[in-house]
């Protein structure tokens, strides 16, 4: 049976009103879920319960939301709730995602819907708004946090509560519904079904105007000039979010960094990545428009790019998604643990503690370099963010420490930090969707990294340059 009829036939017991109108969509069906019972109320409009997809085009929930409305003969309002935010109210990340959110307003309004920004009790806040909708539509969660607060509202909403997939390219409820054990597991399901969702239809046009209903907002510009946020990591100096934003740095990868993107991808001291990693997390750029405009171009290089953004970033999303403990060692394959257990008392070189490693502050200018870049641009290169988890193992009194010090660093200052992928590749480091190599001290089986692998591949001059070891110890 195909996705799409089998939605249908598990909707055979929800309200016939509901129904018809995920049946009617031009939304793909397998993206859709309805988390409660509830009938249709009759309300003022219908609420779009912004999370995690920031931005007003080729947004599927959005879609789904103005559809619901059209056919319902309702308006359109979209919610976004400051306190359902979960990266520690730093104002490196309250920035860019307010950044992206102000663009986002601006947008809806050409649109003539209504968005509305709220800070306080998330429970609350939402439980207010949805009072007078009609139903909620919301783009659905994949961390833990994200899934209690679905489960949360739609336990208490009066209302029905339908969850749309739009982070991803291929949704989950498509594929297998249990974790995958690597990416080569991964691929050929994606693979197979692939295509169904690289043909988007156009935005749907709201055919309700809900501008002029008196709902309160916060102002956006006035957060962004005044916000309320944990200066302590500040704003990454030139990086500004939003869908405009995210276009740009699609374009420059597109027609300067694709062409060398096989060659040169790995080498910390060239720039030929996408940059698109934050983007993609606040949900500024569909995935699936990225994807689109790579494709496009015909380039041989695509089909390598393609595999990062497809299959190993929704590698991440079933990892969270299947395994509750993607923020702690538990998660990993049993062989990994093991390994590494057996190893746990090894002697070590040097042993560092959280604060020396959050001030860069160990004997490798390498490491450092890669400390440094996260603390003040918001990301590591691909490839020395591997090497930077590796030697995160090595220099802590055990792997459980490690682990720790990994989520709270990368979540801390990372633009992408709480995001499925980048709990993906913390768990990488430690064997996570990885084989068994040979073993040796401290790290076993789990695969192993050294700066003399860095000098023989690259010169990391440049890189060390861009990045100085200006700070040895606390």
């Amino acid at each position: 049976m195909q996705q799409a009829s089998l939605n249908v036939w598990l909707m055979t017991e929800y309200p016939p009103a509901l129904k018809s109108l995920i049946v009617e969509t031009v939304v793909e069906q397998s993206r859709i879920r309805i988390l409660n019972y509830r009938e249709l109320n009759r309300g003022l409009y219908v609420l779009y319960w912004m999370r995690n997809s920031h931005r007003a085009s080729m947004n599927p929930s959005l879609n789904f939301a103005v559809e619901a409305g059209n056919r319902l003969n309702l308006p359109v309002v979209v919610f976004f709730q400051l306190n359902n935010y979960h990266h520690g109210g730093y104002l490196r990340h309250y920035s860019f995602m307010l950044e992206g959110l102000e663009e986002v307003y601006k947008q809806l309004t050409k649109k003539g819907i209504l968005f509305i920004l709220r800070s306080g009790d998330p429970a609350a806040g939402l439980a207010a708004i949805a009072a007078e909708a009609s139903a909620v539509v919301t783009d659905s969660g994949y961390l833990k946090y994200e899934r209690e607060a679905e489960a949360d509202a739609a336990r208490t909403l009066a209302c029905p509560l339908v969850s749309v997939e739009s982070s991803v390219i291929v949704p989950l409820n498509s594929l297998s519904g249990r974790e995958e054990y690597a990416a080569s597991t991964l691929r050929p399901k994606l693979k197979k079904i692939l295509p169904a969702y690289l043909d988007p239809r156009p935005d749907p046009g709201a055919q309700h105007s809900s501008l002029n209903m008196k709902l309160e907002s916060e102002d956006i510009a006035l957060l962004l000039n005044k916000p309320a946020a944990d200066a302590s990591v500040p704003a990454v100096p030139g990086v500004r979010g939003g869908t405009g934003a995210a276009r740009r740095m699609l374009d420059v990868f597109v027609q300067k960094k694709l062409r060398v993107y096989n060659e040169q991808r790995n080498d910390p001291d060239l720039d030929a990545t996408s940059h698109l990693s934050p983007y993609l997390h606040f949900g500024h750029i569909s995935p699936v428009e990225a994807a689109l405009a790579v494709i496009d171009t015909g380039d041989p290089n695509a089909e390598k790019f393609l595999d990062e953004l497809i299959v190993r970033r929704e590698l991440g999303f079933n990892f969270v998604r299947f395994n509750d403990s993607y923020d702690n060692i538990n998660s990993i394959q049993s062989w990994a643990y093991d390994s590494l257990m057996m190893h746990k008392c090894d002697a070590r070189d040097y042993v560092y503690s959280l604060e020396e490693f959050e001030h860069s502050g160990t004997h490798d200018p390498y490491w450092n370099a890669a400390q440094n870049q996260l603390v003040r641009a918001g990301t590591i290169h691909n490839y020395m963010r591997m090497y930077w988890g590796k030697k995160i193992i090595e220099w802590s009194r055990s792997p459980e420490q490690a682990y720790e010090y990994m989520v709270y660093l990368n979540n801390k200052y990372a633009l992408d930090g709480s995001d499925p992928n980048s709990y993906a590749g913390i768990a990488w480091c430690f064997g996570k969707h990885d084989r068994p190599w040979g073993s040796r001290p401290v790290f076993g089986k789990v695969r192993y990294m050294n700066d003399r692998g860095l000098k023989r591949k690259f010169s990391m001059n440049v890189y060390l340059e861009k990045y100085p070891d200006e700070r040895r110890g606390i």
